[in-house]
């Protein structure tokens, strides 16, 4: 059935990106991550820009039912319609090093966007799903190890059976013998992606646990592993992304599983106040 709406659309080229051809696959990567831009940009410029022939974006349309390379613009054109917030209002700004009001500017831009992309009934599941999972492993490499350990932290504050995966090298495939059917695996990855986060994903996924992805486009490989998906914004103005709205992301979630557990998260803070105050963790 041809898709009639952004949303479908989006949900049809993940399920086919897997099986596209190169040329294919560019051009659903391009509708995935860059919607935005392909509602003002002609066959041509989509077409230069997916390195395919312009007849090559007509049959990529054609294939999905639709009439055609406009009818691609159109569904598009609604996206920004529906969710006109979404325009990258940063992305072609150079942003210079140093620059600290053009790095908040854009930050602001990072969570206006990542706000806007947030589907409700996708973070009510996860919310659910960390808050009544009996446990919960979260895994982020690299780059995105700070939000990952940020998660944990704050989870394991709220609820018991939290654990973050080993960032160890050649320890990883250890810790995943200690996942069980059942367990929900936080997995956080962006551009570009770590292999060893998106392989121990999928085995997760075969094993029969809940997975949630957090990650930065449709087009990422945790997506077709996922369960649900949660998407943040990570431009940032030079070489390094930006972690403000992960960071942000990560602290909503863990306050609406305190809220959602309740009488056993004031349980759960005042165990860890007592520890705290045991082991003299603070100065006075």
């Amino acid at each position: 059935m041809s898709p009639s709406t952004y949303a479908e659309l989006r949900d049809q080229l993940r399920a086919r990106l897997p099986g596209l051809a190169a040329g294919q696959r560019r051009i659903a990567e391009l509708l995935l991550t860059d919607p935005e831009g392909t509602a003002f940009r002609s066959i041509s410029q989509t077409a230069k820009l997916a390195g395919v022939h312009e007849s090559s974006l007509v049959r990529f349309a054609t294939a999905l039912g639709l009439g055609g390379y406009p009818a691609l613009v159109e569904l598009c054109r609604q996206q920004l319609a529906e969710q006109a917030q979404l325009v990258r209002r940063f992305d072609q700004a150079e942003v210079r090093a140093g620059d600290l009001a053009g790095v908040v500017a854009r930050d602001r831009a990072n969570l206006d966007r990542t706000l806007a992309l947030l589907d409700p009934a996708d973070w009510e599941r996860v919310v659910g799903l960390l808050a009544e999972a009996g446990s919960v492993h979260v895994l982020g490499l690299r780059k995105c190890f700070a939000p990952a350990y940020l998660l944990a932290y704050l989870l394991r504050l709220v609820r018991p059976g939290v654990r973050q995966l080993a960032a160890a090298a050649a320890a990883l495939p250890d810790e995943l013998r200690e996942l069980a059917e059942g367990d929900v695996l936080v997995a956080l990855s962006i551009h570009r992606y770590t292999a060893d986060t998106v392989r121990a994903f999928a085995h997760a996924r075969r094993r029969g646990l809940r997975t949630v992805a957090l990650t930065d486009n449709p087009a990422s490989p945790l997506a077709e592993y996922a369960e649900v998906t949660l998407y943040v914004e990570t431009a940032g103005g030079t070489v390094l992304r930006s972690l403000t709205a992960f960071t942000t992301l990560v602290q909503a979630l863990a306050t609406e599983v305190a809220l959602r557990s309740g009488t056993r998260t004031r349980a759960e803070l005042l165990a860890d106040e007592e520890l705290l105050a045991e082991f003299d963790t603070y100065t006075p």
